[in-house]
């Protein structure tokens, strides 16, 4: 191996411990909502707006704030991105009322969003063109291992030695994030290419990219209707005990990561008819989860298999928003791409308001009823959005199986 490739492979490693920290930061308020509503006073669905809002500051840093900084060395602004994580965390950790955690989750989740739209472009510039995919899997692979272990262990801390505790580990993983990025990522990245106005309006003004920021927020928004209140539900309604709750987050975890990657390889050939499916059947496990949620074996099933569908279809909405953005507006598909990132946490920010709503009206346990509805939106839009593609368009078919389009 050379000096080279060995800089490069420190440097992506680099990228996926800060990945893992941002991926760990976003759900972390999941498993901790009940020691955050006991320890603050406040409802359980009020605390659930530490979900919700963060989700809310992604949408806007993503394609907002990657816009504004395109023309700010690559190197400088990662390093400062990890700064504003740091100081948003360490604000959340020492928060005494719910709008200071609320603020501080807000600013936690601007650096998440162009993270999440710039770590890919730097991971591919740090190896050669060939290679650029599996750069990109490797830095992603932090926010896999954050699902799978993040969560649960920051939960396990939380209930150790109480909510602050974890957003201090957090700190502790961005301090080491931010000096490995200045140890190991190199200072002559190239810089980002500017996307002119003119071209995301066209990006925000076509039907079909529309359409799949549509599917997109509704089909994975829709399990976070459930997903944001699973502790108080596994704890309230199923009655497992809160370590338990810990261990069960960790197999949600599993199941999560293992989804993803089936839906990676289901989605190569034909995103949108996958995804079609992925919904449906989601639905159905959503509605089904209403009736076995208040049993304990039963419920576990039906909580996993909801976990394996969960991330299942978020290759396939990437793929396909930039298989519809190279179509239709080629210059401007890291745009694309970062507004859909806005979509998935458009969908996170519905999902986890509309889940506070339900349970403080009618009870946690209607969660499931609700979030079914509005992936089965998501199964309506995709069968509209696949008969599209099987119509008058079906000449691009061609630019719809180019591998390239998953990079």
């Amino acid at each position: 191996m050379s000096t080279t490739q060995k800089r490069s492979n420190f440097a992506l490693l680099a990228l996926a411990l800060s990945a893992f920290a941002i991926g760990t930061t976003e759900f972390i308020s999941v498993g901790l909502l009940p020691l955050i509503a006991e320890d603050l006073g406040i409802s359980v669905s009020t605390a659930g707006l530490t979900v919700s809002l963060y989700a809310l500051g992604v949408m806007v840093g993503a394609p907002v704030l990657t816009s504004l900084s395109a023309n700010m060395p690559r190197k400088s602004l990662l390093l400062w991105i990890m700064v504003v994580f740091i100081i948003g965390n360490l604000i959340a950790a020492t928060a005494s009322t719910v709008g200071v955690l609320l603020a501080a989750r807000i600013i936690s989740a601007l650096a998440h969003g162009v993270f999440m739209a710039i770590g890919a472009t730097i991971a591919a510039d740090l190896v050669p063109e060939n290679k650029r995919a599996s750069a990109i899997a490797m830095m992603f692979t932090g926010l896999t291992v954050a699902t799978v272990t993040g969560v649960p262990i920051g939960t396990f801390l939380g209930q150790q030695f109480g909510w602050r505790f974890a957003f201090m580990a957090i700190v502790a993983l961005g301090l080491s994030a931010l000096i490995g990025n200045a140890l190991l990522v190199p200072s002559d990245l190239r810089k980002a290419a500017r996307t002119t106005f003119r071209d995301q309006v066209k990006l925000v003004t076509n039907g079909r990219l529309l359409l799949v920021f549509a599917i997109t927020a509704l089909g994975y928004g829709g399990t976070f209707v459930v997903f944001t209140y699973l502790s108080p539900l596994l704890q309230e309604i199923t009655g497992f005990a809160a370590g338990t709750v810990t261990i069960i987050l960790f197999g949600y975890g599993i199941a999560i990561a293992a989804g993803n990657t089936i839906g990676g390889k289901l989605a190569n050939h034909n995103p949108i008819r996958a995804l079609f499916y992925m919904f449906l059947i989601q639905a159905v496990i959503l509605l089904v989860l209403t009736f076995t949620i208040p049993f304990k074996i039963a419920g576990l099933i039906t909580i996993l298999l909801m976990g394996l569908f969960a991330f299942m279809n978020v290759p396939g909405l990437q793929v396909y928003a930039v298989m519809l953005a190279e179509r239709y507006v080629p210059s401007a598909v890291d745009t694309a791409s970062a507004i859909n990132i806005a979509a998935f946490n458009a969908g996170i920010a519905i999902g986890a308001v509309l889940g506070g709503s339900v349970a403080d009206t009618i009870g946690l346990i209607h969660t499931p009823w609700i979030g079914a509805i509005m992936v089965f939106g998501a199964v309506l839009l995709s069968a509209w959005s696949r008969r599209l593609e099987q119509g008058p368009e079906r000449k691009h078919s061609v630019n719809a199986q180019n591998p390239q389009s998953a990079n």
